[in-house]
This record gives C-alpha cells, sequence and structure tokens, in this order.
C-alpha cells in the first residue's frame, strides 16, 4: 500500500524556520519525482518545490527559491522541506505528492506573530 505521511507542520513567527518531512512507503522517493505543493485557504495549489530520484534535479517556486531547500534520504524514503525565513504568505497547508500521482493528507503551516 502507497503512503504519504506529512509532519513537522505547525505555528511559527515570522522569519523562524520549519522542516517538514513526507515518509513514503510503496515505493521509493529515489526512482520517481517528489513534490511540495501548498494551499493556502481559499487559494489554489501551489508547486513549492520539486525534486527528481533518477538524477537528483530540483526546482523551486519563484516565491521561495532562496529561502526552501528540499532533500531527501533514501535510507529513510523520506522527503523533507527546509522553510527559512518564513513570511506570513507561506501560511499553507503543505502537500507531498509523487510524480505516480499519489497525496499525503498535509500538514498546516501557519506564520503568524
Amino acid at each position: 500500500e502507497v503512503q504519504l505521511v506529512e509532519s513537522g507542520g505547525g505555528l511559527v513567527l515570522p522569519g523562524g524556520t520549519l522542516r517538514l518531512s513526507c515518509v513514503v512507503s510503496g515505493f521509493t522517493v529515489g526512482s520517481t519525482i517528489m513534490r511540495w505543493y501548498r494551499q493556502p485557504p481559499g487559494k489554489e495549489r501551489e508547486l513549492v518545490a520539486a525534486i527528481s530520484g533518477p538524477d537528483g534535479i530540483i526546482g523551486y517556486g519563484d516565491s521561495v527559491a532562496d529561502r526552501f531547500t528540499v532533500s531527501r534520504d533514501d535510507i529513510t524514503n523520506t522527503v523533507y522541506l527546509q522553510m527559512s525565513s518564513l513570511k506570513p504568505e507561506d501560511s499553507a497547508t503543505y502537500y507531498c505528492n509523487s510524480q505516480f500521482g499519489h497525496w499525503g493528507q498535509g500538514t498546516q503551516v501557519t506564520v503568524s506573530s
């Protein structure tokens, strides 16, 4: 059974950091493209970051490119999103996604003072 389980969200002050995790079962993260999306309340889902398993190519959305870092651990089969210099506009539910079309349940990030 395929599962993507996100964690690590929470309430953080502006300028703070968070690290999101996506633990995957049912396939290896190194075999496909893994993505992080986010969806603020009342808005469309947007792509935040992507990491390609086979060739290691990484990409970011324009609004996070200099603040977020995506990585993966092939041993634990986990994909991470390290977020720094967080802004209130980063508040959203963050989702892990695979190129195969699987989604996690999401983890809520709130950036507020």
